[in-house]
This record gives C-alpha cells, structure tokens and sequence, in this order.
C-alpha cells in the first residue's frame, strides 16, 4: 500500500511549487495591462439605474385619501415607496428584479416580510393622472384580485 501512495504524494507535491519559483519572465510582466477600471456606480435612486423604482412613482401613497392626513404606524392603507422598497403598514417589500420599466411604470418581484411571514410577490405599478396617482396590480400566486388604485399623499 505505501508502494503507491508514496509516489503518487511526491507527484503531487512536484507539481506544488513557491510563487517565486512560478513568477512570469521579465519579458512577460512587461506585456501584462493592469486590469480596466470599473466604471463609479450610479447614485442610488438615480432614475436612469433600471435596477431602481423610476422617481415618477416613489413617494407617499394611500388606499384612502384620508390616511394621507394621519401620522406614519396609523395610516393603515398607506404605501410609502423609495428607490428600492415598498413599505406597507405591517409588511416590507425589497425589490429583486425588474422585469420592465420605463419612468412611470414598473413590473417587478419583490421579496416581502411581516407579520412573521416571507413571501414572493410580482406586481405592476404604473403611475397615472400626471403623478396623482398609482395603480398596483399584483401578479402570480397570492395576488390580490384586480387593481388597486392610490392617491399620492407627498
């Protein structure tokens, strides 16, 4: 038994050598380029990031007009929205993936928690009456039927 794994450990560790003993050439290193820059990301929010909620939709929204009035915890039909999330009364959604998106229309799947649950939810929000409004339809399993049409508070 040690007759063959002897030789097969020395192959092993001939081809294992120190980096100096690997290093290019001289005439190789000359010819190597550093590696290209990364281009500075974009701002966060910036409306021309497609991974983004375009500006047009983001804001304050609520179900009922009334609930604009009423402190954040107590408007309950409120849907706060940034560049990246959509904030509900008692749940949270992150964005995962845009599907569309142009400046007054997103479909996209959101990652949501609360009230002790994590789901997966894909839905369109679409921004009419010159920004006064917001139409969400949600889409695929668990959606909730038909549109439902916000105000925007802010």
């Amino acid at each position: 038994m040690m007759r063959w794994t002897m030789p097969a450990a020395l192959l092993l560790l001939a081809g294992c050598g120190n980096a100096e003993d690997k290093a290019p050439a001289p005439e190789e290193k000359a010819s190597v380029a550093p590696p290209p820059k990364a281009a500075p990301p974009a701002a966060v929010g910036a409306d021309n990031d497609d991974k983004t909620i375009p500006a047009a939709i983001r804001g304050r929204w609520a179900l009922d007009a009334a609930d604009c009035a009423k402190k954040p915890g107590t408007d309950l039909t409120a849907l706060v929205i940034d560049a990246a999330d959509l904030r509900f009364h008692e749940s949270h959604g992150e964005l995962a993936r845009v599907r569309e998106r142009d400046a007054a229309r997103i479909v996209a799947d959101y990652k949501f928690s609360g009230e002790g649950m994590e789901w997966d939810q894909s839905m369109v929000l679409t921004v009419e009456d010159g920004g006064k409004a917001l139409v969400r339809r949600d889409q695929g399993e668990g959606a909730a039927p038909g549109a439902m049409r916000y105000t925007r508070c802010s």
